[in-house]
């Protein structure tokens, strides 16, 4: 199953390339697929390990191919709308990295190269970030701090769930707990933010009460982990639900702040 994956993703990245060419993306639009660039880095590091792991690996095949497609595609998008010259060196350097981290990330899930793994994802989440914030300082919407807060959550739902897998896999990583825990922190700062958000219409705050539902389930299986009792795939499928939420709200955030300028 995993061998078809590089044959695959590299047909999806010729067929993104070889699309037509597009009106060039908003401002808001852009701050949300820089900042879904980085939900996708971890999501390919948590696709990783569930092969690595056993769980549930032709979901994550299948994510893991798909998401390669995705961030080739947004590269492209994104090259396409650069509006500034700070701009174009973040994406350069995120792209440097990406070319590693992909070619990593198609090989076959070992435990001895997991750290080189991580730590590249670790450098393209970085580097994606300082380019959702390039792009929000060039907009200067206020509105499209919305986006890439709601953004940085669809992120930590896969973040949370990668770092949950690699304590699963007792990967030989001594800060794996402490960026878990700060993860969990961060979401739910995140959430409590979005929530006090003046600009939220009546369907924002059901979404936000929705996730918020999903998460304190999450959360309960959190707790196994502090006695050694994982629950792999209980988390993965409830990370999977809370990031199907909150790219809905990541889209309304985005029309928001197109219907605002």
């Amino acid at each position: 199953m995993f061998k078809i994956l590089l044959p695959t993703s590299l047909l999806l990245g010729l067929l993104a390339a070889s699309l037509p060419c597009q009106a060039a993306i908003s401002d808001a639009e852009a701050v949300n697929r820089a900042g879904m660039q980085r939900m996708l880095g971890q999501r390919i590091a948590k696709s990783y390990l569930m092969i690595g792991t056993d769980t549930r690996v032709d979901l994550a095949a299948s994510q893991l191919d798909s998401s390669i497609a995705s961030v080739e595609e947004n590269a492209q998008l994104l090259d396409e709308y650069a509006a500034n010259e700070a701009i174009r060196k973040a994406l350069e350097d995120a792209t440097q990295t990406w070319h590693q981290y992909r070619q990593l990330a198609l090989t076959q899930p070992d435990r001895e190269q997991s750290a080189e793994l991580l730590r590249l994802a670790e450098r393209f989440l970085g580097q994606s970030e300082a380019l959702v914030q390039e792009i929000e300082r060039h907009s200067g919407s206020q509105a499209a701090r919305l986006v890439n807060r709601s953004g940085r959550q669809r992120m930590l739902s896969q973040r949370i769930a990668m770092l949950y897998l690699a304590m699963t896999w007792k990967l030989p990583e001594q800060r794996l707990r402490g960026d878990f825990d700060a993860a969990v922190v961060e979401f739910e700062r995140g959430l409590d933010e979005l929530n006090k958000a003046p600009q939220n219409t009546e369907q924002i705050n059901r979404q936000l009460d929705q996730i918020g539902a999903q998460w304190r389930f999450a959360r309960a299986g959190f707790s196994l982990a502090d006695d050694s009792r994982f629950v792999p795939t209980v988390i993965v499928t409830t990370s999977d639900s809370l990031l199907r939420k909150i790219e809905q709200l990541t889209l309304d955030y985005e029309r928001l702040a197109g219907s605002s300028r």
